[in-house]
C-alpha cells in the first residue's frame, strides 16, 4: 500500500481519457451481457421449440434475441480489445518517454548510480509489466466486479432468496479466492524479480567482460553464469503453475455447485407451469458464459505482486534521480557571444564525508584559449569539465560564463557547449547517422566538411558505401582513433563556441596521439578549448596549463614559461617525453 500511496507512474495515466475508459468497461460488461443473454435466449428457445409451438412468431422473439445476442458478443468484445489496446498503448508510449527523461536527468553518472542490469531490467521487463496491469489486471477485473453487480441485481429481480446466494458464491470467487492467490504470489514474484535482477546483472557484467574470459580459458563458467538464479526462478515458477491449477480446479468446483444449485432450483421453482418450465434450462445456461468473466480474477491478484515491485523500481527511479537534482535556477539567455569563463573560488566534494577533489579553485579563461587540465588521476580534472557543463553543483564558490551562473544557462547548454569523453560512442547505424547528433538538421556537405576537419574524408569515401557504412555495434569497424575521429566530427559540425574534451587520445600511439591533437587544434581554431590529459608532450599549442594537485592550481601558465620557470614542470614533462638522462 505504501508503493501504491506514493506512486507516480500508474494513477496519474489511469486518470488519463476517463470517457474511453468509461467505454471500454461499458463494452467489456456489454460482451459477457450478450454471451449470458445468448446462453439464455438459446436455452429457452430450444426448450420452447421442443414442445411443439403452433406458430412461428411464438418464438420469432428468441430467434431474434438469439441472433442479436450472437452477433453482438464478437462485435463488443472486438471493440473492447481495440478502444482498450489503443489506450494501453498510448499510455505504455508515454510511460517510455517518462523512463526515458528520467533517465535522462541523471545521464551523465547514470552507470555510476544506477546498476545496469536494474535499467535493463525496467526497460525491458518493468514497464511490460504495467502494460500487461492495464490489460490483463484492472480491465477484467472492473468488468468482473460489474458483471456481478448486474448478475445480482437481475437475479434479484425474481428470488431475493437466490440472487443472495448467488452473492455469497460469486464472492468466493471475486473476493477469498484472489485473495488467498494474492497472498500466495506475494512471495514467490519477490523471490523471482531479485533472482532476474541479479541474473540481469551477472551475464550483462560478465558479457561485457566477454574477452577476458576467452583469454583466460574461463568459456564454461561463463556459459554457467545465472544458471543458480534461472534455476531458482524456474522452481518457483513450477510452484506457482501447481498453485494456479489447484485454484482454477476450486473455481470450477464453485461454478459446478452453482449449476447443480440452478438445476435443483429450476426443479423445484419453474415446472410448475409449460410457460415456466421453458426458462428452466435458459437459467441454467446463462451461467457458464460467466465462468470465462469471472475465473481470470483470481489470476489478476496474483499478478499484483509483479506489477507492485515493477511501480516500486520505477518510483525508486524516480525519487533516487529526483534527490540528485539541484534546485531549479531561473534560466537566462546569453546576448552576446562567449567572452569569459570564470571558476571563483569553487570547492567540490562528491559528498560528506568524500574527500574535497576541488579546494577554493579559482580559474579565469578567455574566449579562443586552449586550456590543458593535467593532474595525477582522481585530482579533480573531469570534475572541472562536469561542473562547467552543469552537471554538478559546487558545494561553494561560481562557475561563470559571460557573468551568468552556469545553473542559470542549461536551457543554452546545447548551444554553448561540444563536450567528448573519454570513451565516446558510436551507434549501430550509419557514419552520417552518427555524425549528425552533433547537428540533426546538416546536411551531406555539412558532414563531409566534418570529416575534412578531422581529416576522415578520405577514409570514408575509400569504403564502398560512403556515409551510408553502418559502423557495426560500438564503431567495431573503425580503430580506436578513427572513433576518435568521428565522434569529434560531431562537435565539429555542432559549431560551439566551447569545447571540452576528456582524454581525448587515451589508448592511442603516441604518434596517432599527436596527429589527433593537431586535428584537434585546427578543428577547434577560434573556439576555447579545455582539455584533460594526462601527457604534457604536443602542449605547445596550449594557451594555459593547469595542474592540480591535492584538489588545488599547483601549476598555473602558459607551457613555455612553465618550462623556462617551473623545475617541477620541466622534470615531469621530460619524464614524459623519456628524457630519462637530463631527468
Amino acid at each position: 500500500m505504501k508503493v501504491w500511496g506514493r506512486d507516480h507512474w500508474f494513477w496519474p495515466y489511469l486518470k488519463m481519457n476517463k470517457g474511453l475508459l468509461a467505454l471500454i468497461f461499458f463494452l467489456g460488461t456489454l460482451t459477457f451481457v450478450c454471451a449470458a443473454g445468448l446462453m439464455f435466449t438459446s436455452g429457452f428457445l430450444i426448450s420452447r421449440s421442443a414442445r411443439r409451438p403452433f406458430n412461428i412468431f411464438v418464438v420469432y422473439v428468441p430467434i431474434v434475441l438469439t441472433r442479436a445476442f450472437g452477433i453482438g458478443r464478437p462485435v463488443f468484445k472486438y471493440l473492447e480489445r481495440t478502444r482498450s489496446h489503443d489506450w494501453v498503448l498510448r499510455v505504455v508510449s508515454r510511460l517510455r518517454v517518462q523512463l526515458y527523461r528520467t533517465l535522462s536527468k541523471d545521464a551523465s553518472f547514470l552507470s555510476e548510480h544506477e546498476r545496469t542490469g536494474s535499467v535493463l531490467s525496467m526497460l525491458a521487463d518493468d514497464l511490460d509489466h504495467l502494460e500487461n496491469f492495464y490489460l490483463r489486471t484492472i480491465f477484467p477485473t472492473v468488468v468482473a466486479y460489474l458483471m456481478w453487480l448486474v448478475v445480482t441485481m437481475a437475479v434479484g429481480v425474481f428470488s431475493w432468496v437466490s440472487s443472495l446466494l448467488l452473492f455469497v458464491l460469486f464472492a468466493l470467487v471475486l473476493v477469498l479466492i484472489p485473495l488467498v492467490s494474492l497472498s500466495f504470489a506475494d512471495g514467490h514474484y519477490a523471490l523471482e524479480k531479485a533472482r532476474r535482477q541479479e541474473e540481469y546483472t551477472k551475464v550483462t557484467e560478465s558479457y561485457l567482460g566477454l574477452s577476458d574470459w576467452v583469454i583466460t580459458h574461463r568459456g564454461a563458467q561463463f556459459a554457467g553464469t545465472g544458471a543458480d538464479d534461472f534455476a531458482r526462478v524456474m522452481d518457483s515458477q513450477r510452484e506457482q503453475k501447481r498453485f494456479e491449477r489447484w485454484r482454477n480446479f476450486a473455481i470450477q468446483m464453485i461454478f459446478a455447485v452453482m449449476a447443480v444449485g440452478l438445476l435443483v432450483g429450476s426443479q423445484l421453482f419453474l415446472t410448475g407451469s409449460d410457460g415456466m418450465a421453458d426458462y428452466a434450462a435458459a437459467v441454467v445456461l446463462s451461467l457458464f458464459p460467466l465462468i470465462d468473466c469471472f475465473i481470470v480474477v483470481a489470476q489478476a491478484f496474483a499478478e499484483v505482486p509483479l506489477y507492485t515491485d515493477s511501480l516500486g523500481n520505477l518510483n525508486g527511479l524516480s525519487e533516487r534521480v529526483e534527490a540528485r537534482q539541484s534546485a531549479p535556477v531561473e534560466q537566462v539567455r546569453l546576448s552576446e557571444p562567449v567572452g569569459s569563463i570564470d571558476f571563483e573560488h569553487v570547492t567540490f566534494a562528491y559528498g560528506p564525508g568524500q574527500p574535497v577533489l576541488l579546494d577554493d579553485v579559482s580559474l579565469h579563461i578567455q574566449a579562443g584559449q586552449k586550456v590543458a587540465l593535467l593532474g595525477p588521476s582522481g585530482e579533480g580534472k573531469t570534475t572541472i569539465l562536469q561542473l562547467l557543463l552543469g552537471d554538478l553543483q559546487p558545494d561553494s564558490g561560481r562557475i561563470l560564463i559571460n557573468g551568468q551562473p552556469v545553473a542559470a544557462l542549461q536551457h543554452e547548454r546545447p548551444r554553448l557547449f561540444g563536450y567528448l569523453n573519454q570513451q565516446p560512442f558510436l551507434f549501430n547505424t550509419t557514419i552520417a547517422s552518427n555524425i549528425r547528433l552533433g547537428n540533426p538538421a546538416a546536411t551531406d556537405d555539412g558532414i563531409w566538411r566534418a570529416l575534412e576537419a578531422v581529416r576522415m574524408a578520405d577514409a570514408v569515401r575509400a569504403l564502398p558505401q560512403g556515409l551510408d557504412t553502418p559502423v557495426e555495434e560500438g564503431g567495431a569497424r573503425f580503430s580506436g582513433g578513427q572513433r576518435q575521429r568521428l565522434a569529434l566530427a560531431r562537435i565539429v559540425l555542432k559549431d560551439t563556441p566551447i569545447v571540452l574534451l576528456d582524454e581525448p587520445t587515451i589508448g592511442l600511439d603516441p604518434v596517432t596521439e599527436q596527429e589527433l591533437m593537431a586535428m584537434v587544434m585546427e578543428a577547434t581554431a577560434g573556439r576555447t578549448l579545455l582539455w584533460v590529459t594526462h601527457h604534457l608532450q604536443g602542449l605547445e599549442s596550449a594557451d594555459q596549463v593547469v595542474f592540480l594537485d591535492s584538489g588545488r592550481i599547483a601549476m598555473q601558465g602558459s607551457p613555455a614559461r612553465l618550462y623556462r620557470d617551473n623545475p617541477r614542470f620541466r622534470q615531469l614533462y621530460r619524464l614524459d617525453v623519456g628524457d630519462l638522462a637530463s631527468v
